[in-house]
């Protein structure tokens, strides 16, 4: 073979040449068209096949039961599907998924359902002003919606919880510090007490205050008996909740605090409380979220008025729960309404401490807040100014400028 004809060496052959073709991203993780179809199939086979049990075979009846059943056919369809084109540990990761995604997405439509209910049934009465701005002081049980409102409920519920929140978390917090930082003796004591007060029933908080602080030392009902009910309903909440949170503070905080000096009273007021902030927050809003919906508690001990009562310290004063069950009962469409406009609002108070709660707590522990990141700039911006007005050293004497020692 010639020189001309022979095929050119490795060395001397020409590097291919880029391809056109657009590049394919390659997708990782996420749902493909297989895995859809996986679920679509399933679901329409097992509501067909449930549809043929409750319809034509088996004498079945009632909605609930229905979605129970097309639910538990739908995981054995599922399953079987699954067997047919994957591993099993790829089926068990698939049907974990599956009952996680759907327990969530239940939870999440039964709220809605519940929001829903009472939005629909309180709207009515919830979208005059008058419902916010008046008492039910001038309103007879036949009187037109747009007469009498919750303002006295409002204001009796929020001073109420206003009250229970500065007794009991002050105490709540204290006993979750003893129990985890001083410990000793009483400590197992309280905590068996705490224990025991979180499943107690909440009328049972309501006879001890009505039979201790009304009954026994002749003081009427008002809403600063109410709001010692609730603070027995709330401390024991905030005190397991702000204990599991504290422990979860590092050792090593306590330990670095000791070691520079700290006692221990400083070490838990400055390093312990302000890392646990966050959680604390969260504990505080959980006994709220605890007391505010409480009906038995504030049904023995502050009384029911429609008139408005400003004075949780003297007079009958009602509150939203109370409110809410006195109306609800009754046989007038208008009052129904009032007291599904009621549960609306308490249930747009609770958002509100919700939020709040997020947002005083959401600042991790170690951050400047916003007044003392300005301070800082303002110290900042004078440093140079306060160094540059400062005077020049003297020289001494006889000895030349710029000469050292």
């Amino acid at each position: 073979m010639s020189a001309a004809t022979a095929p050119p060496s490795p060395a001397t052959t020409p590097p291919a040449e880029p391809s056109d073709a657009p590049e394919r991203r390659l997708k990782l993780g996420g749902t493909t068209r297989a895995d859809l179809w996986s679920l679509a199939a399933p679901a329409g086979g097992s509501l067909a096949l449930d549809w043929l049990l409750y319809e034509r075979l088996l004498p079945f009846s009632g909605a609930q039961g229905f979605l129970l059943c097309w639910y538990v056919l739908f995981l054995g369809l599922y399953f079987t599907v699954g067997r047919l084109q994957w591993d099993p540990l790829n089926v068990r990761e698939r049907m974990v998924t599956l009952l996680a995604w759907s327990s969530g997405l239940l939870v999440v439509g039964l709220i809605l359902d519940q929001i829903g209910y009472v939005l629909v049934r309180g709207l009515d009465a919830a979208r005059h002003s008058n419902f916010f701005t008046e008492s039910m002081e001038h309103t007879a049980a036949l009187s037109p919606i747009t007469s009498g409102g919750a303002l006295n409920a409002i204001v009796g519920s929020l001073e109420q919880l206003g009250l229970a929140t500065l007794f009991a978390v002050p105490l709540g917090i204290a006993a979750a510090v003893f129990m985890s930082e001083v410990g000793g003796r009483l400590a197992r004591p309280v905590r068996t007490l705490v224990e025991a007060m979180t499943a107690l029933p909440s009328i049972v908080a309501g006879l001890f205050v009505l039979g201790v602080v009304i009954l026994t030392f002749g003081a009427e009902k008002s809403g600063l008996a109410a709001a010692l009910a609730l603070t027995v309903m709330m401390m024991p909440i905030v005190t397991r909740a702000a204990e599991v949170v504290i422990r979860l503070v590092p050792g090593t905080l306590r330990e670095a605090s000791y070691a520079l000096g700290g006692s221990q009273w400083r070490t838990v007021w400055n390093v312990v409380l302000p890392t646990a902030r966050p959680g604390l927050m969260t504990a505080v809003v959980l006994g709220m979220a605890r007391g505010v919906g409480e009906t038995s508690p504030v049904l023995l001990t502050s009384g029911f008025t429609a008139g408005m009562n400003a004075d949780p310290l003297e007079g009958r004063q009602v509150s939203l729960p109370l409110y809410i069950w006195n109306y609800v009962k009754q046989p007038y469409p208008d009052m129904v309404a009032r007291a599904f406009a009621a549960a609306l609002t308490l249930m747009v108070i609770v958002l509100v401490l919700f939020v709040a709660a997020r947002v005083l707590g959401g600042r991790p522990a170690g951050r400047m807040t916003l007044r003392q990141r300005r301070r800082q700039a303002r110290s900042d911006r004078a440093a140079p100014a306060a160094r540059a007005e400062q005077p020049a050293p003297r020289t001494p004497v006889g000895v030349p400028a710029g000469a050292t020692r």
